[in-house]
């Protein structure tokens, strides 16, 4: 991901090298790094729809999909979070939108400023995931905000973290996307906590999903 951002601004700044120097109309601001990697993960979320192996949409909404619904990229919605570990947590299930619950563990507890507020959220472990190496270090962020219902879906987002080296978390909720089960019943999915839930309007990431 990062080699094909470096590659998208050198062609960037090589097309705009050729051009006049001095021309009619307004001058083109270059996309910043921040930009294109929210560009490049709502594309390969949009693909991942596409193909029907890793597509959660059944067949009939899948044949005339074209892309999900996305606020615009706005990196005033990716915050330096600091992030306090809490390594005496104990595990526990966590319901889902089935009778299946899956086994987490609070490891940590992210505070940050967002539209002007302090807020807090829950980050879990997964301790059914701990086993496979693709999956050491991922972190699940599942979150509610005041757009549910409304703008996005009624059951809140997720966003998907890594365990980060220091004390400050990296969050970008831009990133955020819907659960499987937003557009596809068969799926069972993890319910947001109530704790988690944000007191202001995040206006970033995957929109709710219409089905005609």
């Amino acid at each position: 991901m990062r080699y094909l951002t470096l590659l998208f601004l050198f062609v960037l700044m090589t097309a705009c090298g050729q051009k006049k120097k001095y021309h009619d109309g307004k001058k083109e601001v270059p996309e910043s790094p921040l930009v294109a990697e929210i560009l490049e993960f709502q594309e390969e979320l949009d693909e991942s729809f596409k193909d029907p192996e890793t597509s959660p949409l059944t067949d009939k909404h899948r044949k005339d999909f074209e892309g999900l619904d996305f606020f615009g990229p706005d990196t005033s919605y990716i915050v330096k979070a600091r992030f306090e570990r809490t390594p005496d947590a104990e595990p526990f299930f966590m319901p889902t939108t089935t009778d299946r619950k899956t086994q987490e563990v609070l490891y940590g507890i992210a505070h940050f400023t967002l539209n002007g507020a302090e807020h807090q959220l829950e980050v879990y472990q997964s301790l059914e995931l701990l086993d496979q190496e693709e999956y050491k270090d991922y972190l699940f962020l599942p979150f509610l905000d005041a757009t549910n219902g409304e703008e996005t879906y009624g059951g809140g987002r997720y966003i998907d973290l890594s365990i980060p080296k220091g004390d400050t978390l990296i969050i970008d909720f831009n990133k955020a996307y819907n659960p499987y089960c937003a557009y596809n019943k068969k799926y069972s999915c993890p319910l947001v906590p109530r704790q988690n839930y944000l007191r202001t309007k995040v206006r970033a990431g995957v929109k709710n999903f219409k089905k005609d």
